[in-house]
């Protein structure tokens, strides 16, 4: 008798002989992305290094295609985007001491967006390790724990045999719910030495997968039923899990409104008779969030931004679905379900009952009309006619990042993404620079349709050094500066807060004539112009700037009230 136990994978004829007779001229770096390739990667990105050399030249002897940027946290930028995108780890490949550290800030808005990137950085040789000062170029006492506190794992290798093995746990890390990035270093003269390891062939690093207890669901599916008012929030859990058809079928067979975080846009149809849109920092959607008697929060911690900045206090019972066991219950008493959004929703389609609610749809109706209202009485009739220009260039299948800017601010509220996963933001972690740089790593996911990034002009400052990039690599690339002279949102905060701005205003280059230098198209538009401007630098092949100069104000805030 065979038990299932009793099976071993039998090396093929080409691969014993391959095994035992690896190719010449292969060192460290060759295992890099030999198991790269194993695992089924196409593109990496990355930035070159003296230590990480290694890696680099073995590049030129795969089929991978690399991505180079000009900065470190540019480039994990755009690998966060690739991730976010595709939903594979996005390989990151960095050198030792300050190219590692430049790229901290990326890997802090891929952990806090759950995006998968896998960063594998050189280390100082060897002998270094340890924590001794020996004076190596670029020699940190610890690099790992720079990123400790910021990735899912960190996984040191210091032998060549460890790579192949390094790397797949790390993917294996990186892809498992709740995505995020990892990070994996190797010293220099482990990636340098050449090596006499087979060639590596095989890669079976499948994630786990975090099913829902079924004890749980029944209870929700239970209390889900027997509600009378309903309510769900969907965060960008939903859209990371695919999980945006099942949450419209429970939707609809509960007849609960939904309302979406800026994590989760396009979770939830925009016009759809349930749908509260996005205007969670509204307190017309608090106020009613709170009278729900049970409240289901998909994919969301219920952080600042999706509390309402902690105004919200729900007065009924809370279920919260969240892949992330740090976020489950860190912010309100629930009954937490710690489980992939897909696999939770679909188990509560299989045992929830249908609810029938005729004044479901009237009461969406209603907030949303006060929320109309509210943001009618305050004259910002600019604001909207540029975001709904934005909407009617942009291709519904083209993605968007936004950086963090006031239209941005905008976006979050009142932008139709129309798709899931189609609109990204750096609302994670709030670190500014992040949009150009990742509509880069987006439209290399997705080379199909155009892209678009939109940046403050102190935004684009951050990485106008990736107008190179996307030149190099001719990539559909649109980028939208609204140029306001400074950081316009600080400006309002400090205003409103201490009656005038300090360190808020700017001066910036000619952002048509610099993008132009680079050889990018630029032009100049208004708010009349945007939409046909837009429309026809997103038609036209490679990367191209869109210059607004516009003085935009937010919407007031009603945490504050």
């Amino acid at each position: 008798m065979t038990h299932d136990h009793d099976l071993v994978l039998r090396p093929t004829e080409a691969q014993t002989s391959a095994a035992l007779n690896p190719p010449p001229g292969r060192n460290g770096g060759d295992l890099v992305v030999e198991t790269l390739a194993a695992l089924g990667t196409t593109t990496v990105f990355g930035l070159p290094g003296q230590h990480a050399l290694g890696m680099f030249d073995a590049l030129r002897r795969s089929d991978l295609r690399y991505i180079g940027l000009r900065v470190e946290n540019n480039a994990g930028f755009a690998a966060d985007a690739y991730g976010r995108i595709t939903g594979e780890a996005a390989p990151l490949l960095l050198s030792t001491g300050p190219g590692a550290l430049t790229s901290l800030a990326a890997l802090q808005e891929a952990a806090a967006a759950s995006a998968p990137v896998l960063a594998i950085s050189s280390q100082i040789p060897t002998a270094g390790l340890g924590g001794g000062r020996h004076g190596y170029l670029h020699e940190l006492p610890d690099q790992s724990a720079s990123f400790r506190g910021v990735v899912k794992s960190v996984h040191t290798v210091r032998t060549q045999s460890q790579i192949p093995s390094a790397i797949e746990a790390a993917w294996k890390s990186a892809l498992t719910a709740p995505h995020g990035p990892v990070w994996v270093e190797i010293p220099q003269d482990v990636l340098l030495a050449g090596t006499t390891i087979p060639v590596v062939t095989g890669g079976d690093a499948f994630p786990e997968e975090l099913p829902p207890r079924p004890e749980l669901t029944a209870v929700a599916a239970d209390l889900l039923s027997r509600a009378e008012r309903p309510a769900i929030i969907a965060g960008g859990g939903v859209v990371r899990a695919d999980a945006s058809g099942k949450l419209k079928q429970l939707a609809e067979a509960l007849n609960a409104p939904v309302v979406t975080t800026p994590g989760g846009k396009g979770a939830f149809p925009w016009t759809h008779p349930l749908s509260l849109q996005s205007w969670i920092e509204d307190r017309h959607t608090t106020d009613f969030l709170e009278d729900a008697d049970v409240l289901l929060v998909v994919g969301s911690g219920l952080g600042e931004l999706s509390s309402n900045y902690y105004t919200f206090k729900p007065r009924g019972r809370v279920v919260q679905i969240e892949a992330d066991l740090g976020k489950l219950e860190s912010n309100h008493p629930a009954l937490g379900i710690h489980a992939d959004a897909r696999l939770a929703l679909s188990a509560l389609l299989e045992t929830v009952s249908v609810r029938e609610d005729a004044t479901a749809v009237d009461r969406v109706r209603t907030v949303l009309d006060l929320v109309r209202e509210r943001i009618d009485a305050q004259e910002l009739t600019l604001e909207q006619r540029v975001l709904a220009a934005v909407r009617e260039a942009l291709p519904d299948r083209s993605a968007s990042f936004w950086d963090m800017t006031i239209l941005a601010y905008w976006a979050w509220s009142a932008f139709d993404a129309r798709r899931p996963n189609t609109m990204h933001s750096a609302q994670g972690a709030g670190g500014l620079g992040y949009a150009f740089p990742a509509a880069i790593g987006g439209a290399v996911a997705d080379p199909t349709h155009p892209v678009l990034a939109v940046s403050g002009d102190g935004g684009a400052l951050y990485s106008i050094a990736e107008l190179a990039t996307a030149r190099q690599h001719n990539l559909d690339v649109t980028w939208l500066i609204v140029d306001d002279g400074g950081y316009g949102i600080l400006r309002e905060y400090m205003t409103d807060a201490f009656g005038q701005s300090t360190a808020t205003e700017l001066s910036r280059p000619d952002y048509v004539a610099l993008a132009e230098s680079f050889g990018v198209p630029g032009v100049r538009t208004t708010p009349e112009s945007l939409a046909d401007d837009l429309a026809k630098s997103l038609a036209a092949p490679g990367p191209s700037v869109v210059v607004l100069p516009a003085l935009l104000r937010m919407f007031a805030p009603t945490h504050l009230d």
